[in-house]
């Protein structure tokens, strides 16, 4: 793939991965990128996942036509970025690989020590003259590990993004961006909204045309778009209006509670209703919908004393992920002593901008009149009320 007429692609599609990180569902794969800068220097971008070694190196042979590389520029040390520099340095070994002071230390740490020849070590904002090309590298700490940095070529105006602006899926897959970008961000880089906020002001003073990131698609046409998404996610604002509603049930009793509420909002002309079952959802699109939208609804049974596991698991995804300006109501289920609600809002206690409905629903083992008017009436709070605002 040629990006611009000195920039090649030479990256690989991942079609055997089930789990990403060993966490995150793959149905259409990985793409793991790699560039090729070819100019006075030759300048090799980041590895790739250590079972694509000999397709990556023969991509880059084939677009060297017998020439050798100078520098692999390594921007993020992640094993599915760097796992195949001893294998590149094994048929270059006079390469200079480039990184900054932490990503020397961590390439110690994943190969049992140095296996640098050459090496350059570069500082914040430091530049590399290939020829006509020159990299700028901008360190873009805990986006979304500390040693990340991206690289950009102001000749092509091209941003090497590192992890930023990836998104799950092989390259070979058509599929939407926004969705998949949304639930990687928040799966893999939400923590370190502040961190992406800081680069993307660092982004707004360069001229960038094209971003090559090491995960998904290279992007060139209507950037604002993809910029604009990154500053919503990365300032916690809500995306879409909207109410998303999560529950958690055992025999049937909070489901039908929660989807009793859906179809009051949806009657009742809510903009969006979006609902999963926590237990058997995907829990990082479950996490990528709870952010998407202004207005969040939790229903779980009280169970142990405490909340359902996958209620538990999940509201804790949202917290370390800083979720915050939203508000929130509650659906709680306990035959003999609810106590769910009180649980599920305490989780949110350390949690910025949070706003709690005044009306919550408390059901003891199946919905009656009494818990479906509590149900009417939630309903119409989440209507006439929206999320709260960001904190200036």
């Amino acid at each position: 793939m040629t990006i611009t007429n000195d920039i090649k692609y030479v990256g690989v599609n991942d079609h055997d991965v089930d789990l990403f990180e060993g966490q995150y569902d793959v149905p259409n794969g990985m793409a793991y990128n790699s560039y090729v800068i070819l100019d006075d220097k030759i300048a090799v971008m980041d590895t790739v996942e250590e079972g694509f070694g000999d397709e990556w190196l023969a991509n880059i042979a084939a677009v060297l036509e017998g020439k050798k590389p100078d520098y692999l520029v390594i921007s993020h040390m992640e094993p599915d970025h760097s796992a195949n520099i001893k294998s590149f340095l094994e048929v270059y070994p006079d390469a200079t690989v480039v990184g900054n002071a932490k990503i020397f230390t961590m390439m110690s740490q994943f190969f049992g020590g140095d296996i640098t020849a050459n090496k350059l070590t570069v500082s914040d904002k430091e530049t590399l003259c290939l020829g006509k090309h020159t990299l700028q590298f901008i360190f873009a700490a805990m986006v979304h590990w500390p040693e990340v940095m991206v690289s950009y070529d102001s000749t092509d105006k091209v941003l090497f993004s590192a992890d930023a602006f990836g998104k799950f899926g092989a390259l070979d897959v058509e599929e939407d961006w926004d969705c998949e970008a949304r639930r990687y961000y928040f799966g893999i880089v939400g923590k370190y909204g502040m961190m992406v906020q800081k680069l993307l002001k660092e982004v707004a003073t360069l001229d960038v045309a094209t971003v090559c990131p090491l995960h998904g698609p290279i992007l060139t046409e209507n950037l604002g778009h993809y910029i604009g998404r990154y500053d919503t996610w990365s300032s916690y604002r809500p995306e879409n209006e909207g109410v998303f509603i999560a529950y958690a049930s055992a025999h049937g009793n909070t489901k039908k509670a929660a989807q009793m509420l859906a179809a009051k909002l949806e009657a009742q002309g809510c903009p969006k209703v979006a609902i999963s079952d926590l237990a058997r959802e995907d829990m990082a699109e479950c996490v990528e919908d709870a952010f998407r939208y202004d207005r969040l609804v939790l229903a779980s049974i009280t169970y142990n004393a405490g909340i359902f596991p996958c209620m538990k698991t999940f509201i804790d995804a949202l917290t370390e992920r800083g979720y915050q300006n939203r508000k929130i109501g509650f659906i709680e289920n306990g035959s003999w002593a609810p106590m769910a609600k009180k649980i599920m809002q305490g989780m949110f206690e350390k949690s910025k901008n949070i706003t709690f409905c005044e009306e919550s629903v408390t059901i003891q083992s199946a919905v009656n009149a009494e818990a479906e008017a509590a149900i009417d009436r939630l309903a119409k709070e989440l209507l006439n009320t929206a999320a709260a605002q960001p904190e200036e």
